[in-house]
């Protein structure tokens, strides 16, 4: 039974998990859409819904700096190299994106329905050919 776990492990270490995690957060928020195991997926669907949220609050409490800032930290922490400045400009460029265009879009978008969440839609696509893993595409939803 899966009492009290708080993710799938899916089949990697930690750290393997938590790379291909961010490298997939990232081609997700670049793309709009990424296709996908179903259980990678729904790991991957949590993982970006953490990042809007953040970025979206952060956007939310553009007055208040101090608590801003530190929305878009965590969002840094979690995208790999954004950080940087030099090498991996186009990972701090999809970092500069979620807070530019994707954040004011999400925030605009819970003000009207009165809720927050529901950032991402996955779509059962049928069974990859080699081995017969379940597939899904996973992409924003931008109303």
């Amino acid at each position: 039974m899966r009492h009290r776990v708080k993710s799938r492990t899916l089949g990697r270490q930690t750290g393997h998990r938590l790379a291909m995690l961010r490298n997939m957060a990232k081609s997700l928020l670049q793309h709009g859409r990424i296709s996908t195991t179903e259980t990678r997926a729904k790991e991957l669907a949590k993982y970006v819904a953490g990042l809007i949220t953040d970025a979206r609050r952060a956007h939310q409490l553009k007055d208040d700096k101090d608590k801003a800032l530190s929305h878009k930290r965590s969002v840094f922490r979690h995208l790999p190299g954004a950080e940087r400045r030099g090498v991996g400009r186009n990972d701090r460029d999809v970092a500069e994106n979620l807070f530019a265009t994707l954040a004011p879009k999400f925030a605009a978008r819970e003000a009207r329905t009165g809720n927050g969440g529901g950032y991402t839609r996955i779509m059962k696509l049928g069974f990859r050919k080699g081995d017969g893993a379940p597939m899904a595409l996973i992409e924003l939803v931008l109303d």
